[in-house]
């Protein structure tokens, strides 16, 4: 993802700084939904064997944004039903985008299932998230 020099702050007018705001060259972006398959491990805990496999996912994710192939994770602060985490990144095709997403820990260990989507990115802020990781 190229993104292109954003303006001088406030050049739109409204006195903050402007999004960066990402190329028009395409790029091959994905976005892949997770959701607990037992929703317990959210509300009363993980088992060890969840656990182990969800610290596997978060390393396996860390290792692809290092790569370079994951532009953001996260996952929604609710424990209930309607909880989910995303993960938004590029890949050369839908083939090797599923390939990323099946070889997710959470995913093959069955801990989380997962729903691949074609995405685009389209505004990106330049300052990034606020809250500290």
């Amino acid at each position: 993802m190229t993104p292109r020099p954003p303006a001088e702050p406030g050049a739109s007018g409204s006195g903050a700084a402007d999004p960066v705001v990402l190329s028009s060259k395409p790029m091959n972006q994905y976005l892949y939904l997770l959701r607990p398959t037992r929703l317990d491990m959210l509300t009363t805990g993980p088992t060890a064997e969840e656990a182990a496999t969800v610290g596997a996912h978060f390393e396996y994710l860390q290792r692809l944004l290092a790569a370079g192939s994951v532009l953001m994770v996260g996952r929604t602060q609710n424990n209930d039903a309607s909880t989910f985490g995303i993960a938004v990144f590029e890949a050369e095709s839908q083939a090797a985008a599923e390939a990323i997403m099946n070889g997710d820990p959470a995913v093959r260990g069955g801990v989380m299932r997962a729903e691949l989507y074609p995405y685009r990115v389209a505004l990106w802020s330049a300052a990034g998230p606020s809250a500290a990781i």
